[in-house]
């Protein structure tokens, strides 16, 4: 079950009710940047997280300013469709409200508070208006998922890169996997993803899996490391299985 620290305690929490319900996640960002889409982006994850632990979750977003651009900047990143925040009304059978706010950041007293840190040396490349720094989003996705959310994200050129070439060799390696026999995800592997995710929604240890898995010997088939990945990936929404058909 997914646990969450609490910046408001630093005490985790259960992000899913403990009685039958749904979980809202409210995203607070106002202006748009790269800031803005982690907060985003993280409140994007925990729905993810929730619900493939069979929780209902609805998100909203709320600010003052450059809403349209957000959204817009959401749907280009993946990211699940944003509800208007300002309509405060309780979901029925609502139990739990997690707000994920960034750096000075404001959210109501009740719930849960999620801390995300702010994005430092962006550079000119990425363009904040159209969320885009490469003709492939899910490269901006994947640099911001790189770090501990509650830590400062570097995203210079370097990192950009790094994420563009991790992208494109998971993306070919999944293509490769998929022509063989499909096989099961090992439970143990199983196991570290769920145990990663739950565990104040551990992003990064969840990429550790995927390179362990990536590196694994002859041992592991090749059909299980692909249905590991598109697994994964349904937390991580870097449509690692895209490239399924391509010529090899």
């Amino acid at each position: 079950m997914l646990r969450i620290i609490d910046a408001r305690t630093g005490e985790p929490a259960l992000a899913a009710p403990v009685r039958r319900g749904l979980t809202r996640v409210q995203a607070h960002a106002s202006g748009y940047g790269a800031a803005s889409l982690r907060v985003l982006l993280v409140a994007d994850l925990l729905v993810r997280a929730l619900e493939l632990g069979g929780t209902p979750a609805w998100l909203q977003l709320t600010g003052d300013r450059d809403q349209a651009e957000l959204r817009a900047g959401a749907t280009a990143l993946g990211m699940h469709p944003f509800e208007d925040g300002r309509d405060l009304a309780a979901g029925v059978g609502e139990a739990q409200i997690l707000h994920v706010v960034g750096e000075g950041g404001r959210s109501p007293d009740d719930g849960v508070r999620i801390f995300v840190a702010p994005v430092e040396g962006c550079p000119a490349t990425v363009d904040a208006r159209r969320a885009v720094p490469d003709a492939d989003p899910a490269v901006l996705r994947l640099a911001l998922l790189s770090a501990p959310r509650a830590e400062p994200l570097r995203l210079d050129a370097t990192a950009l890169a790094e994420a563009r070439d991790t992208l494109a060799r998971w993306r070919r390696a999944v293509a490769d996997w998929a022509r063989q026999p499909s096989r099961p995800v090992p439970e143990e592997l199983r196991a570290r993803l769920r145990a990663a995710w739950d565990d104040d929604l551990d992003v990064p240890a969840v990429l550790n899996v995927l390179r362990s898995v990536g590196d694994a010997g002859p041992g592991l088939a090749a059909g299980a490391r692909f249905e590991t990945y598109a697994y994964a990936d349904r937390l991580l929404g870097l449509e690692l299985t895209r490239d399924l058909g391509a010529p090899a």
